[in-house]
C-alpha cells in the first residue's frame, strides 16, 4: 500500500466525505482521487516523470502537498519534501543532492526557486500559477482514469526523501521505502488513536512529519487539514480548531508555550481537541504539569529524529495523567518505546547498559530509515547493524522509561528548529579579537532553547559583549540562530584530549537538568 492506493481506496468507500482541508477549501475523497489521478498523469506524460524519479515540493503547508504526494505514489515516483526555510545555498544544495525530474513551488517562493533550479536544468512548475503551465492547467489536461503505474509499486521502492538540516547545517536526504512508510502509518495510527472519524490539523512544517501526520491521515481516511507553520497565534488556531473542529493535531513546546501563556484558563475552543501531541525540543516539567491540568489527559509526547520518522519513544495520555497524580519524575520522561519499536541505551561497544546507566540512545524496526540519499557515508556512520544511533546520550528506569540528559552532537533545538553550533561559531570567529567560540542552548521558557555563545579574546585585543552582538546581528547567519547572550571568559573548559567541553559549558546554564 502507498498513499495513492489509500487515496483511491477512500473514494470508494466514501467518496462525499472530507479528505483534506486548508482556509475556506475542502476537497472530498472523490476530488482528491480525481485531482491525483490527472496530476499523476500529467506528471508522466509532460516531463516526463519515470518510476524512480524525484519530484521535489517547495512550498509552505496547504492541501496540494497531500496531493502532491498521493500523485508521486500512483505514478510511482519519489516524494521529496523540501523545506522552506532554506536559503539559496540550502536549496541547492538539495536539488543537487535529489536531482529530481521537476519542482513544484508555491507562487511565494518562485522567483528564487525558479533561479536556482534553472541553473541545474530542473523545469518548475507553479502551483499558483492560473495560466495555460500552472498546476491547475496540467491535471485539467490530463487523464481522470488512473494511472497504470498505481498497482505497480513494490515495498522496497523509494517512497521519499525528507531533507532535514541534522546538526552540521548540510542537508541530508532521509530516505524512506514505502514498507517503512506503511509502517509509520500504522504506529502513527494506533499511537495517537488516528481513524476514520478523525480530524487532523497539520500545525508544523509538513516536509518533516509528512510520515507521521500525512500518510496515517490518507491510510485511515480521516480529515486532513493545514494551516502555515510559519506564524502561530494561539487565538487563530483556537478559532480555527473550534471552526473546523478538530480532534488532532501537533505542536511544538513553543507553540504550546503560547496556549498555556495567551489564552485564558476558561477558554473553550480546545475542548474538540482529544490528541495533541508535541516534542521536538526540550519542555520545563512544571509547565508541562500546567498544560495537562487544564486541558486533561490528551498529551502525547513523541521523541524520535527524522531517520525513524520521529517514532521512537512516547510518554502516552496515561502517562501523563500519571504523572500529574503521584509520579511528577515523569514529566522529565520522553517516555517507553512505541508500538513495533525497539529502543536501547548502549555504550560506546554497542552493548546494552543497565538500567539508571547512561548511554546513547538507538532505535531499529521496520521504520527507520534506507539511509541518507546519495550519502553512503554518513550512512554508515549512523547506521550500524541495522541500528540507527541517535547521537542523544539517554537513561532508562527500571519501568522501561527514557531520559534524554544530553545530545552528543550539541543540536539546538529553538522552536523546533534545528541549529548547528558550528555554523554560529565560524560567525564569531571571523571577529579579529575572538581566540575561541563555544555556542549551546540555554533553557528558555518560550522557545524551549536559546542561543548563547562563551569567548575568549585574543591577547592585546578588546571587544565588548555588545560589540560582539552587533558583529553577529549585522552577519548574514539567520536570524534564528544569532546568539542572544555572548560572555567573553577567561577561559573555555576543556576535556583531556584538549577539546572545548561542551557540557561544562552548558551546565553553566541548565542548573536542573533538561528533558526532551
Amino acid at each position: 500500500m502507498n498513499a495513492g492506493l489509500h487515496v483511491s481506496r477512500w473514494a470508494k468507500r466514501q467518496p462525499d466525505a472530507c479528505a483534506l482541508f486548508d482556509g475556506e477549501r475542502e476537497r472530498t475523497w472523490r476530488e482528491l482521487d480525481d485531482r491525483t489521478n490527472r496530476l499523476a498523469n500529467g506528471l508522466i506524460s509532460e516531463f516526463p516523470v519515470r518510476p524512480g524519479e524525484r519530484v521535489a515540493l517547495l512550498t509552505a503547508n496547504r492541501i496540494e502537498v497531500a496531493e502532491v504526494l498521493a500523485a508521486c505514489h500512483k505514478a510511482r515516483a519519489v516524494y521529496v519534501g523540501l523545506n522552506v526555510r532554506f536559503d539559496a545555498d540550502e536549496l541547492a544544495a538539495a536539488l543537487d543532492s535529489a536531482a529530481p525530474a521537476i519542482l513544484l513551488v508555491a507562487g511565494e517562493f518562485a522567483a528564487q526557486a525558479t533561479a536556482v533550479a534553472t541553473l541545474r536544468g530542473i523545469p518548475t512548475l507553479d502551483l499558483d500559477d492560473d495560466g495555460p503551465h500552472g498546476y491547475e492547467a496540467l491535471m485539467a489536461n490530463a487523464e481522470a482514469t488512473a494511472p497504470a503505474t498505481l498497482h505497480q509499486s513494490n515495498p522496497g521502492d523509494v517512497a521519499c526523501v525528507v531533507y532535514t538540516s541534522g546538526t552540521t547545517g548540510r542537508a541530508k536526504g532521509v530516505t524512506f521505502d514505502h514498507a517503512a512508510v506503511l509502517q509509520h502509518a500504522t504506529i502513527a495510527c494506533v499511537e495517537y488513536e488516528i481513524g476514520v472519524d478523525s480530524r487532523y490539523l497539520v500545525q508544523i512544517p509538513h516536509n518533516s512529519s509528512v510520515n507521521i501526520t500525512i500518510v496515517p491521515c490518507l491510510a485511515a481516511g480521516a480529515a486532513l487539514g493545514f494551516a502555515d507553520s510559519r506564524s502561530f497565534d494561539p487565538s487563530t488556531f483556537a478559532s480555527l480548531v473550534a471552526r473546523a473542529k478538530v480532534t488532532h493535531t501537533f505542536l511544538v513546546p513553543t507553540q504550546l508555550m503560547r496556549v498555556l501563556d495567551k489564552l485564558a484558563d476558561d477558554d473553550t475552543r480546545l475542548s474538540g481537541l482529544t490528541t495533541l501531541g508535541y516534542g521536538s525540543s526540550p519542555i520545563a516539567p512544571d509547565r508541562l504539569r500546567q498544560l495537562v491540568d487544564r486541558y486533561g489527559p490528551i498529551f502525547i509526547q513523541l521523541y524520535g529524529m527524522a531517520e525513524v520518522a520521529s517514532i521512537g519513544t512516547l510518554l502516552r495520555k496515561d502517562d501523563h495523567v500519571r504523572a500529574l497524580a503521584t509520579e511528577p519524575r515523569l514529566f522529565a520522561s520522553a517516555g517507553r518505546p512505541s508500538w513495533g519499536v525497539d529502543v536501547l541505551v548502549v555504550d560506546d561497544a554497542g552493548a546494552e547498559v543497565a538500567p539508571g546507566e547512561r548511554g546513547e540512545v538507538v532505535f531499529s524496526g521496520s521504520h527507520i530509515m534506507l539511509g541518507y540519499y546519495r550519502d553512503a557515508e554518513r550512512t554508515a556512520e549512523a547506521l550500524v547493524n541495522g541500528r540507527m544511533y541517535s547521537g542523544d546520550i539517554g537513561i532508562v528506569d527500571d519501568e522501561g522509561y527514557v531520559y534524554i540528559v544530553d545530545r552528543k552532537k550539541n543540536l539546538i533545538i529553538r522552536g523546533g528548529q534545528n541549529i548547528a553550533p558550528t555554523e554560529i561559531e565560524n560567525t564569531l570567529y571571523r571577529h579579529q579579537a575572538v581566540l575561541e567560540a563555544c555556542v549551546v542552548g540555554a533553557p528558555d521558557d518560550e522557545w524551549g532553547e536559546r542561543v548563547v555563545a562563551v569567548v575568549t579574546l585574543r591577547p592585546g585585543k578588546h571587544a565588548s559583549e555588545t560589540e560582539l552582538l552587533d558583529f553577529v546581528n549585522a552577519s548574514e547567519l539567520a536570524r534564528f540562530k544569532r546568539p542572544e547572550q555572548i560572555t567573553v571568559v577567561e577561559a573555555i573548559p576543556k576535556n583531556t584530549v584538549g577539546k572545548m567541553d561542551k557540557s561544562q559549558v552548558r551546565g553553566w546554564y541548565w542548573t536542573d537538568g533538561r528533558a526532551v
